[in-house]
């Protein structure tokens, strides 16, 4: 992916400085290790889990962790992670905003956060062992940048890429919000059973990666930056963060209905969706009579 020298977003926040150091992450007072960290954040994605339950429960913690935030800052000149970050970032705001604006509409550019260990967030303590996530109360992206590592060397998805396909993911969490599907999904909430929500989850999820999918589209005709294998790159990371694969990896089997984010070919499917046709109207997961 040929991205040095692309426009960087003015949109992220650099709190690493306020975060954690060391070897291993503070939670309660407590150092928790990388292994503890994969543990929490394959049950949150596996089973709908808290990571913070987990982390605690493994840690022998009771209380929640006491974040001291650092004030806002740009990302240092010459950090090429951050560099690279920003200019995905930057992309996808370009793309959503035409697409916005060729349907009457106005796209407002979230805000991207970059720390370590644990942050505050409009949604309650953000935690690395949650993986990125969108928060839509404060409309950012939270990143933990050594989600990156574990997605290369524990999960199996290297590439840049891949990375890539991170990021536009939560964007399309923020482009859901913005069109107000979370708020309709998030309305069911204890008026349909646990596999219902599910359920729910799952095809929230897919059109997440399928919103992922159009910003490649997009982003590839008109900078043409793509390299050979990138696109199998996002292709391999759908694969590796299927539930099924995620459930497989951690307990041997899968069981579908605890799904919350779909299956490695339904993630791949909708990506693939996205990136074909480029269109949201591609992209409704909720009237697919098959996912």
């Amino acid at each position: 992916m040929r991205w040095e020298g692309q426009r960087q977003s003015d949109n992220v926040e650099d709190r690493r400085a306020g975060g954690g150091g060391g070897g291993g992450f503070g939670f309660g007072g407590r150092s928790i290790g990388i292994g503890t960290i994969v543990i929490a954040l394959l049950g949150g994605w596996i089973f709908g889990i808290n990571p913070l339950t987990i982390i605690g429960m493994l840690s022998g913690g009771g209380g929640p962790a006491v974040v001291q935030q650092a004030p806002a800052a740009r990302p240092p000149q010459g950090d090429q992670q951050a560099a690279f970050v920003s200019t995905v970032l930057a992309n996808t705001e370009d793309v959503w905003g035409q697409i916005f604006q060729q349907g009457g509409a106005r796209y407002a550019n979230p805000k991207l956060v970059l720390f370590r260990g644990a942050t505050p967030t409009a949604c309650g303590t953000g935690q690395s062992a949650m993986g990125p996530f969108y928060c839509p109360g404060d409309q950012k992206l939270y990143l933990d940048m050594g989600f990156f590592d574990t997605l290369r060397t524990q999960l199996g998805a290297p590439g840049q890429f891949a990375q890539a396909y991170v990021i536009a993911h939560e964007v399309g969490h923020h482009v859901q919000n913005l069109l107000g599907m979370t708020d309709k999904v998030d309305s069911m909430r204890g008026r349909i059973s646990q596999a219902q929500q599910n359920a729910l989850s799952v095809r929230l999820e897919l059109q997440a990666d399928c919103y992922a999918g159009i910003w490649a589209h997009h982003s590839q005709q008109s900078k043409q930056w793509l390299d050979p294998g990138d696109i199998e790159a996002a292709m391999n990371a759908a694969e590796k963060i299927g539930d099924d694969a995620l459930q497989k990896r951690s307990q041997g089997y899968a069981v579908p209905d605890s799904f919350t984010h779909g299956s490695s070919t339904q993630r791949q499917r909708w990506f693939a969706q996205g990136f074909k046709t480029g269109s949201v109207q591609a992209c409704d997961t909720f009237s697919a009579q098959a996912l």
